[in-house]
């Protein structure tokens, strides 16, 4: 797939407000500081798209990116910032668990896990949440170029081993390097492959057949 265009659209915490869900949507989700931001630019090759940060907890709202004009990247908060309040951290997770279970457009869930760290609690308890509600994702170990590709490989390892205590199955995971460019093709493929066989939601039909004529 080549990225030919890809603008900010909408960026706010109520489904409500959110595009109409006519086009495809893929979300990037993952802990705080896990680079996020950077792999997302990345992918799409557009350098300064999604707000990157050294500080951790930037991204705070539901960001949405049109790519190519048909279909959407979805920048969502990080999840476990111990220096957030309490608060705000369940402020967030609401209108997170909210777009993630309710968005009819959303197909599948890119969750960034940081290669260089062997399995994180709150890494493995956020795929476990997914799994139980039925929502597809793919695992996205980042940082490929912060240490060799044995570590890395050991560490997508050692967390497969733990996720599979609770699924029976998982898709194959993809390492990636958003400053070395790894992963971009197998990411781009994966999204290419989904969006040809996307349908529209029969909810976004219905809005749509519900509007008004225009005079």
């Amino acid at each position: 797939m080549i990225i030919k265009s890809a603008e900010f659209t909408v960026s706010n915490t109520k489904i409500s407000k959110l595009p109409p869900p006519e086009l495809a949507e893929y979300a990037f989700i993952g802990r705080s500081n896990v680079g996020k931001s950077s792999l997302i630019n990345m992918v799409l090759g557009a350098k300064g798209l999604a707000k990157t940060s050294q500080k951790p907890g930037k991204t705070q709202l539901i960001n949405h990116f049109l790519i190519n004009k048909t279909w959407y990247v979805v920048d969502l908060p990080g999840y476990g910032y111990a220096k957030s309040s309490k608060s705000n951290r369940a402020e967030w997770a609401k209108f997170i668990s909210n777009y993630l279970e309710k968005r009819e457009s959303l197909q599948c869930v890119f969750v960034l896990i940081d290669s260089r760290l062997e399995p994180q609690k709150i890494d493995i308890e956020f795929c476990c949440w997914l799994g139980e509600r039925s929502i597809p994702f793919i695992l996205l170990f980042t940082k490929a170029d912060k240490q060799s590709n044995l570590k890395s490989q050991q560490n997508m390892g050692l967390f497969k081993k733990a996720l599979l205590e609770f699924f029976d199955e998982l898709p194959e995971p993809i390492l990636t390097s958003a400053e070395k460019y790894v992963g971009k093709d197998a990411i781009l493929a994966m999204i290419s492959d989904i969006n040809s066989r996307f349908v529209v939601p029969e909810y976004a039909l219905k809005i749509e057949d519900e509007l008004p004529e225009s005079e």
